[in-house]
């Protein structure tokens, strides 16, 4: 009798048992490696977020060395003072709005800077450069520029004679003014998300929509616009959460003026501590995390469905 063929021994083996779930998991060794971040954060973020929270609901000041638990009085102080509800809107519209104009400004950027050019690559540069400025510098920047005797005003007199307007000090145009400052600050670092998420579309698929007739337009809000819902949920998302943390630049230029039309809730914080209350600071303080949370965790859902449907 013959010896069985390697076919015939592989078609009477029994098939490979399937791997187990277990199997497809972290290896064994894994854990040390996450003690370093979780050390930071657990330092950094976690203890001063509960410190934090206890002294939110204590009447801490600098008047008196005693420190007690007074419930929801200093919330209620903030409302009769007109503080908490004016600072949580003023500091969702400077969120909304700053994160619309870097966003929209952002794409329109990497539209125009795709290509891996050499001019291109310049330009990528040139407009990376306001990231690694510091927000407070940023500020006093465009507090220059902006003020009545700045370049701003300098330049539009070349069209209208004496025109002298304080973009900073108007309720008006303050706000879209510092969310303006902002996009310009960050912009650079949006555009290159949305390079790379322009550029991980296959162009076979752009090739077939322009053979089938698609128009530039057409190519662009049926087959781009909707496969960057990736680059769209970090940019979305970090954009408006940085906004609502802002502080830096409002304090670098207008500190919450003109009257409280720009005082967001950090700087409502600060001018509360900078005062001696303490115990409202930390509760305004935990206004800004539960606004993150509140906004952010539904956002994120949200932005994680349209990726999956686009």
């Amino acid at each position: 009798m013959t010896a069985p063929t390697l076919a015939a021994r592989r078609e009477t083996e029994p098939p490979p048992a399937p791997q187990s779930r277990r199997g497809r998991g972290p290896r064994p060794g894994w854990w040390p490696f996450i003690i370093p971040a979780l050390a930071l954060v657990t330092a950094f973020f976690t203890l001063p977020f509960l410190l934090n929270l206890r002294f939110a609901f204590t009447d801490w000041s600098g008047y008196s060395d005693a420190i007690a638990f007074n419930g929801l009085d200093n919330f209620r102080s903030l409302i009769d003072q007109d503080i908490l509800w004016q600072s949580i809107k003023v500091t969702l519209l400077y969120a909304l709005a700053a994160m619309i104009m870097q966003n929209v400004f952002s794409l329109g950027m990497a539209l125009a800077l795709q290509r891996s050019t050499r001019t291109n690559g310049f330009f990528r540069s040139f407009f990376f450069l306001p990231v690694l400025i510091a927000p407070v510098a940023a500020g006093y920047i465009w507090g220059a520029i902006l003020a009545p005797g700045g370049p701003l005003n300098g330049f539009l007199s070349l069209f209208s004679d004496g025109f002298d307007y304080a973009w900073l000090g108007h309720p008006g145009s303050a706000l879209l003014s510092l969310a303006f400052i902002d996009a310009w600050k960050w912009s650079g670092l949006i555009t290159l998300v949305y390079i790379a998420g322009l550029n991980n579309i296959p162009e076979s698929i752009l090739e077939a929509a322009t053979v089938d007739g698609a128009n530039p337009w057409q190519r662009f809000w049926r087959i781009r616009f909707r496969l960057l819902a990736p680059a769209f949920t970090f940019t979305v998302v970090v954009t408006m959460l940085g906004a609502i943390n802002a502080y830096d630049l409002v304090a670098a230029t207008t500190r919450g003026g003109p009257g409280t039309s720009t005082t967001v809730l950090n700087i409502a914080m600060f001018n509360q501590y900078g005062s001696g209350f303490f115990g409202v600071a930390s509760s305004l303080s935990l206004v800004v995390t539960v606004l993150v949370v509140a906004l952010g965790l539904p956002l994120i859902a949200y932005l994680r469905r349209r990726e999956v449907e686009a």
